[in-house]
């Protein structure tokens, strides 16, 4: 058991800011690498057996029946053709395969005769030096996983999410490589999480940014309304972070409390581990679109308030101009007999009455709040 109280150890490290040093992810494989395999290596007691040149899928196989280990494939966005040699090998059900070449797959557990698919959605956020309106927050990939009595094939898809740096970590500890299959599901499925943690804390960083500038008091040079922009299509980003957290939770739970007979039970109980963090990160991100929707109702209320502010100057000015216009509308008619017409003070007399009036009207409107 001492052995499984270092698996948070030896899976944990993966867990940085995004903030700080841009990503967590390995560059994907090489554009030189002519297959879609990434990496592929029989395990042994929980050691990597070390041939002088690399396996391919049908001698790991063969080596790792002959040899009762296990072997571990990696794949890199395969094709129909590149995939379906190792499905044939391994027995893999059509659907999943079918599943796992063509991508866009919503996060969840399906169990086979002889394998569970587990398809992970990978989150990557996506550094910016100004947030803006076409600012791209998040970015997404999959991870799918076939795990067997034998077997474990990851089919990654997407430029992040990169399990080299996984792998070589699982490689240094033998004691939990042994227990098989289900330990590296475990540690691919803690991986992924502990990148939506990050990205989480990432993702809240930018909402209260947004959420500074838009109360804050006395905020210039910037036009009414701009924040609704980049408060939607914060929006959008984290609707597409949502949509790779929410559907994964059920299958945590899945994996964590229901027997299988492909996951060793001492690996099962950390599952419990993984599925709270997750329902942790749902929370959060739902939190972020409750959060979201009051600052963006709030940016439009407002603006509906500056504009009606900007109404009522218009029109308090509109009163005010009222009374010369009236006053030169009457005097401008072509009539003989009008009031104080042919009187010598009559025009001081009149201007100094509009001025007063104007004057009147100016300070009771500024007393009341419209100017």
């Amino acid at each position: 058991m001492s052995m499984i109280r270092d698996l948070r150890a030896v899976v944990r490290p993966s867990r940085v800011s995004l903030r700080k040093d841009g990503g967590t992810y390995d560059a994907t494989r090489s554009p030189a690498t002519s297959s879609a395999v990434v990496d592929c290596a029989v395990y042994r007691d929980g050691r990597r057996i070390e041939n002088e040149t690399p396996l391919t899928p049908h001698e790991a196989v063969r080596l790792a029946r002959r040899d009762g280990g296990f072997v571990w494939i990696g794949l890199h966005e395969p094709t129909e053709a590149e995939f379906s040699g190792i499905a044939s090998e391994f027995g893999l059900h059509p659907l999943a395969v079918e599943d796992a070449v063509q991508a866009h797959q919503r996060p969840k557990l399906e169990r086979y005769d002889d394998s569970l698919f587990t398809v992970f959605k990978t989150i990557h956020y996506v550094e910016h030096d100004q947030l803006d309106a076409n600012s791209e927050v998040v970015e997404t990939g999959e991870v799918m996983c076939f795990t067997g009595r034998d077997f474990f094939i990851t089919v990654r898809h997407g430029g992040q999410g990169s399990l080299r740096a996984l792998r070589h970590r699982l490689q240094d500890d033998p004691e939990l490589l042994a227990k098989g299959p289900s330990a590296v599901l475990h540690a691919i499925a803690d991986h992924v999480v502990d990148g939506y943690i990050a990205v989480a804390d990432a993702v809240q960083d930018d909402i209260d940014e947004v959420e500074t500038e838009v109360f804050s008091p006395g905020r210039k040079g910037s036009p009414r309304g701009s924040d609704a922009g980049r408060i939607y299509q914060l929006k959008r980003e984290v609707l597409e972070f949502k949509r790779a957290v929410s559907p994964l939770l059920r299958p945590m739970q899945l994996l964590s409390e229901r027997p299988m007979r492909l996951i060793d039970p001492d690996i099962q109980k950390y599952f419990r581990d993984v599925a709270d963090h997750l329902a942790r990160v749902q929370e959060q991100v739902l939190g972020f679109d409750e959060l979201l929707n009051s600052i963006l109702q709030a940016n439009l209320a407002q603006a509906s308030v500056a504009q009606n502010e900007d109404m009522r100057k218009i029109t308090s000015w509109a009163a005010i101009i009222a009374v010369p216009t009236m006053v030169c509308g009457v005097y401008g008619m072509n009539f003989d007999h009008m009031p104080e017409l042919h009187w010598r003070y009559g025009y001081p007399v009149i201007m100094g009455i509009t001025v007063a009036i104007c004057l009147g009207i100016h300070r009771t409107l500024k007393r009341n709040g419209w100017l």
